[in-house]
This record gives C-alpha cells, structure tokens and sequence, in this order.
C-alpha cells in the first residue's frame, strides 16, 4: 500500500492529485520551485520540498533533485502530473530505480510514444491507421497544405502549417528552433494538413493483469495556435461505428507497447468520412481527463493509484451524461494578484486561490471549469453561464472568448472542427460594450469625495477603461435632489447606487450590477473588468500617442524582436518589428511608415500593458501616408 505520493509537479494538477490522495487517506509531498514558495499546490501538501531555481530547467525538469526529494520527505511514490517529466522515461526509470513506485506506465512503453515519429511507426505495426509522414525535399504544391510537428513534446510547440512552398524551409528552421527550445528536441516531420478535421481522442486505462479499458471519447477540436480550449465526453456527433474504430485502435496501441495506468490516444477524423488516423499516444492523464470522469463516475487518479499498487481493474463502469471542461487561462501581464476566483454550480479544479499571482515563468492555466448535465446542450448552456457569471478578479483572462465559442450556434449545433476558433476569432474577440458597466462603476464610486464644484448644473466625470480591450468610457452624472442622473444614456433609469451594488432600469427592465473597486483602481462590474482613469488625461499618456509611437493593442508578452533591427537603423512600411503574444495568439507589430527607428523599448520576454509604447518610428521626410492605419494598430495574427 503506498503511504506517500509526491507529485512532481505545480499548480492545478498537483492540487488535482493532491485532493484524491486526501480522500485516500495519503500523505502528500510538494515540490516547489523559488517563484512557487506560497503556491496553492505548496499549501495543500502535508510537506514541501524547495527546488532552487527560478525556471522550469533548474527545477521541475531536474530528475534527479526530484528524486532525491521524494527520498529526503520519505515518499513512497511519485505521481508526474501532465507536462514537466510526465513523459520522460528516463525519469521513470530514474524514480524506479530509488526503489519508488512511479504512478504512470513503464519506461519502455513512455519511450516507445515519447517521439512522434517513433509512434507512427509502432503504431502502423499493430495495424493502426494513420497520415503517412511526408518527405519535405520532395514536396511540390499538389501536397500542400502540410503541417509541420516536433516529434517530442505537445502544446503546440513546434507547430507550422504551410500552404506556400516558398516558406517551407523558413518554417522548418523556426520549428526546429521552438522544439528545440521547448522540449529540448528540436526533430520535426511533415505530413499532409487535413482542413476541416476533428481532433478526437481516447481515454485508456491498463492493469498489470491484462485489462485494458478504453472510456469513451472526448472531443478537443476547439484549439488556438493547437492548444486544446475546450473539451467534452462523449465526443458529439459520431456514428457507432466510428466509435467502435477509435476504441479498438486505441486499444490495440496500448497493447503493442505493454500499456499500464491512464494515458490517452488521439486521433484526426477528417470531415469527408476518412479515417480515423492516429496522431500521437500522451503516455499520462491529460488535462481534460475530468469530463471523462464525469460522465463515467470514476476517479482516474484513485484508478492510477490502485493500479500502481498492483489492484485489478473490474468490470467497466457504464458511460451517462455529457460533460463540457472550458480551460481558464491568465492572459497578457501576470503581475497581478488572483483577487477572486470563485463560481457555483460547476466543477472548479484550480491551480490557484485569492491572493495568489501568476508566475510568468509557467503555463497561465488558471483554473478548469467542468460541467455535467444529462445532455449535451444542457451541459453548454450550464458552463456558458457558470464561466459568465464566475468572479474572476484579478489578471485578464480568456473568460470572454470562452463564453462566446460555447454559445455560439456553430458549436451548439453539432461537433465543430479544428478551424472553428480561426473561422470566427474577430467575432469571438470582440470588444464587448462596456458603458452601462462603466456607468454602474461610476455610481457605485460617486458616495466617496470627487472633484469639487460650485456650480451645481455641472456634471461629475469619471472616466474608465475597459480590459483587456483598452476602449475608453467617459462618464457623466449629475446630483440631484431626486437621486444620482445619468447624461448621455436616454431611457437608462437609477433605482440604487451603493457601493457595492447598483441597479439600472433600462426600458423598464432592471439589471443589478455587483461592483467591486481595489485601491489601485481596478474595478469588476459582474464580468467587465475596467481600470479606473484620472479625470484629465496624462499629458505625457498624450505624448506618447504622438505619431511614430508603436503602441500595444493589448496586453501581451513580447515573444520575438526581429533579427538586425537597431535604433538608428532605417525601416520600410510594413516592415515587422516584433511579435506580441496575447490570447494565445500572435500578433506581428510593424513599421507604419517609411523611416528610422529612433527607439525600442522593449526586449523579448517583456509584458507589456494596452497603450504602452513599444517602439518610435520617425517617418523620413516627404513620405505619403495617406490612407495608412492609424500609428500602433497594424498588427496581424499569426498562427
């Protein structure tokens, strides 16, 4: 029987595993790097391990120092996680070898998935179908698009699709780069891109005894730049005997490999009935192993568990219901502390609690938001408005875009495919209209002392932005006998303002408005987050708007600066400068105009907040502009 499980691992999956282990009556042993000392995942284990270091290399990726850890706190087991070492066979070799239980699958079968490419080969044997990869030498246009993939690693990283010949190449250096740099792999392979397909994937779970389960499907087709946004079991829309196709396939890889614990086998069904092809086998529990959960009953890792103690897997448990999981992610600048997190009538597996900031240096996933209903529709409608309704105070965050996807007709409607989220990103993204929220913040401010005035027709001003959108709300409002009087919103009506809590009735209709103000002047009017302005703006916010400034769209970490750009150096029109990732998309920052760079002030890694200057172009003399985008908007996604 194990005692004692540390988990090798942060946030919201060493809280998950830390929770089943309580349950079991399990002692539980954390690790932490330097940024994560007060962690939730520290502060939910019985005791905790440093890891000296600031980044991934120098700690949670050290084998050794985690080993050596879980020998030091006395553990019996280690429990990996997803990410980090939970695929590295040398690990599991290395846990083994101390003489501890690894809670995961052999070493041999890790390393028979570890690469991609190694994969499709084991996998072809056994007779699982999949796309054969192609030679990039040999392409010629009747083979594009193609999709270039590291063959370590998963998130996305290493990840190209091409469509023009001319770029192949440039395009592979840049995923050898970026594989290199994630996984320390830096092998990628080619294959054809299939548009319009599905992303699909099997649950597995194998005893030491022979049994292999297979429970049900999910579908992750909703994903930006390939990382998985939402996912739900029972993938929607199959016939039976596709259904019956995945599991055998799946089943059939993990048996060629000697398969044992949880792990998962992917899939891609393309749209004209073809396949399904195997993709890639992720030897651990994935990230959106709860939906499965839900709708089997079951508990995967207490399953892990009692097969890593030799247990016998029973009969397999029967499938009901539908279960939708949404991925709540930081977004843009992280230095800002969790002030709340907290939502009802849902599953919330959180990596984080109020008072908490986001590290930069790891995965922004703030939290998993999981519903169940008995029916598909019930269980969107259910998470749509438990995600809208969630106080989510503190960094910005991918709530909006969630929100948006799951109630849009396309995805209610029936199983959407993999290009769903790049189809409809300018809908899904859009600023939403924040002036009633801004006036609820307004109001709820206007008992405390303002700005002063002797002539009492003036109105009071207070001004707001909207975030992450950076769109600007001035507000006015008059005192009167009669209560507190909007300007500028006819058939808007204020029935109470208090600090906390303001009703509107619009038209006859009354919508109450919770609002909470920090000192630092955020404020959260129910799902609206604003930043609270000076009444006049900043003389120096105005120079900076001047022309030849480059301002950020949004908030956003700079991921690249381009290659042989310099302060003094000259620069076309067009030209791109740097790269800012925000929304897990990227977005290429370019020149305006025709001129010199004349300051940059940003490197790679920098967050960057809505309006901040990046960088200075001055325009050389005599240059047409007319008809050009405004300064610091020409920026274009990228994937």
């Amino acid at each position: 029987m194990i005692e004692s499980i540390l988990v090798a691992n942060r946030g919201e999956i060493a809280c998950r595993v830390f929770r089943t282990c309580r349950e079991a009556g399990i002692a539980t042993v954390a690790v932490h790097a330097d940024p994560d000392a007060g962690a939730l995942h520290v502060r939910s284990a019985d005791t905790a391990v440093r890891l000296p270091g600031t980044t991934a290399a120098e700690t949670y990726l050290r084998g050794d120092l985690v080993v050596r850890a879980a020998l030091t706190a006395g553990a019996d087991a280690v429990h990996p996680g997803y990410g980090f070492l939970s695929e590295n066979a040398g690990f599991a070799r290395a846990v083994t070898d101390a003489g501890l239980v690894w809670i995961g699958p052999p070493a041999e079968a890790i390393e028979a998935m570890a690469s991609k490419t190694r994969a499709k080969r084991v996998t072809a044997a056994a007779g699982v179908p999949l796309l054969a990869p192609l030679d990039p030498a040999g392409l010629t246009a009747s083979d594009l698009p193609v999709l270039i993939k590291a063959a370590a690693g998963g998130g996305g990283r290493g990840m190209r699709v091409v469509r023009d010949l001319a770029v192949l190449e440039e395009e592979l250096v840049s995923a050898r780069a970026e594989a290199a740099a994630a996984f320390g792999d830096g092998e990628v392979f080619v294959e054809p891109y299939v548009e319009g397909a599905r992303h699909v994937e099997v649950q597995v779970l194998a005893d030491t005894h022979g049994t292999v389960w297979t429970l049900g499907t999910r579908d992750c087709s909703l994903q930006r730049r390939h990382q998985k946004v939402v996912e739900e079991a029972p993938a929607p829309d199959l016939p039976d005997a596709v259904r019956a196709a995945l599991a055998s396939a799946a089943e059939a890889a993990a048996r060629a490999i000697g398969y044992v614990g949880a792990g998962t086998v992917e899939f891609l069904l393309p749209g004209d009935g073809r396949g399904p092809y195997f993709l890639e086998m992720n030897t651990r529990l994935q990230v959106e192993h709860p939906v499965t959960e839900a709708v089997y009953g079951v508990d995967l890792v207490a399953l892990q568990i009692r097969v890593a103690e030799g247990e016998r897997l029973g009969p397999l448990p029967k499938p009901y219901g539908h279960a939708v999981e949404a991925r709540l992610a930081a977004e843009g600048s992280l230095d800002r502390p969790v002030r709340r997190l907290r939502t009802t009538g849902v599953r919330l597996d959180a990596g984080y609690a109020e008072g908490d900031t986001v590290p930069s240096q790891y995965d922004p996933l703030l939290a998993k938001v999981i519903a169940w209903a008995p029916t598909r529709p019930e269980a969107i409608r259910k998470l749509a408005h438990a995600l809208e309704h969630a106080a989510v105070h503190g960094p910005h965050t991918n709530r909006d875009l969630l929100v948006r996807a799951l109630r849009h007709p396309e995805f209610r409607a029936g199983a959407p495919d993999t290009g769903f989220l790049e189809r409809h990103l300018t809908a899904l993204t859009r600023p939403r209209d924040a002036r009633l929220a801004a006036l609820a913040a307004a109001l709820a401010g206007a008992h405390r002392p303002g700005a002063w005035r002797n002539v009492p027709s003036q109105p009071q001003a207070k001004r707001y932005r909207s975030e992450p959108d950076g769109v600007e709300y001035e507000i006015r409002y008059h005192r009167t006998r009669g209560g507190l009087v909007p300007e500028g919103f006819p058939g808007v009506r204020v029935v109470s303002a208090a600090p906390g809590r303001v009703a509107l009735e619009t038209d006859g209709v009354t919508r109450a408005f919770e609002v909470t103000a920090y000192a630092d002047g955020r404020v959260h009017v129910d799902s609206y987050a604003l930043t609270a302005l000076p009444r006049l703006p900043d003389p120096a916010a105005r120079a900076a708007a001047e022309p030849g400034s480059l301002l950020a769209p949004m908030p956003g970490t700079v991921v690249r600066v381009a290659d042989g750009i310099a302060i003094g150096e000259p620069v076309k029109a067009g030209q791109p400068l740097l790269w800012l990732e925000a929304m897990k998309m990227e977005h290429r920052v370019t020149a305006p105009v025709d001129g010199t760079l004349t300051a940059l002030h940003v490197t790679q890694g920098r967050q960057v907040e809505t309006g901040e200057t990046l960088a200075v172009v001055t325009e050389t003399a005599g240059t047409e502009t007319a008809g050009r985008k405004p300064v610091g908007t020409e920026t274009e996604e990228t994937s």
